[in-house]
């Protein structure tokens, strides 16, 4: 099982680059290339969300992606540093829960983005933050150079 990881600053002009990576190491795991572009997108989306998420509860940490080959799959594992604790706005003034519902509604329409992209994939949130794992077959006559 290889494994690349990255970290990236949570700006937005960073979502390209692991966008970029995420592209080649897929396709040296032997992904299919017609499933190349939805991976670029899904991970796009899933790194875009990461970076809104940290923007909006001011985490400095890094978000973190992990690209996985297995030996029939590659999974991609976007982390960002949000807490499953974190949601719970008490005391939170009108503004702010009104800002904090926008946030909420596009949280929202970026996974629905990446389920419509992407057939196996998982969020889950906890006491280390929140992960996107996303899966992707490959093909088996994949021989790396």
């Amino acid at each position: 099982m290889a494994t690349v990881e990255l970290r990236f600053s949570a700006l937005p002009e960073h979502v390209r680059t692991a966008r970029l990576v995420a592209a080649a190491v897929a396709r040296r795991a032997g992904v299919d290339e017609a499933v190349l572009d939805e991976v670029r997108l899904a991970v796009g989306e899933a790194c875009s969300r990461a970076v809104g998420l940290h923007e909006s509860h001011d985490i400095a940490a890094p978000v973190r992606v992990l690209l996985i080959e297995d030996e029939k799959k590659f999974s991609i594992e976007v982390g960002d540093g949000v807490t499953g604790d974190s949601g719970a706005a008490g005391g939170a003034g009108e503004a702010e829960s009104v800002a904090e519902s926008d946030a909420e509604g596009e949280d929202e329409m970026g996974l629905a983005v990446i389920s419509g992209l992407v057939d196996d994939v998982e969020v889950t949130a906890g006491k280390d933050g929140g992960l996107i794992r996303m899966t992707w077959p490959t093909t088996t006559a994949a021989v790396l150079p």
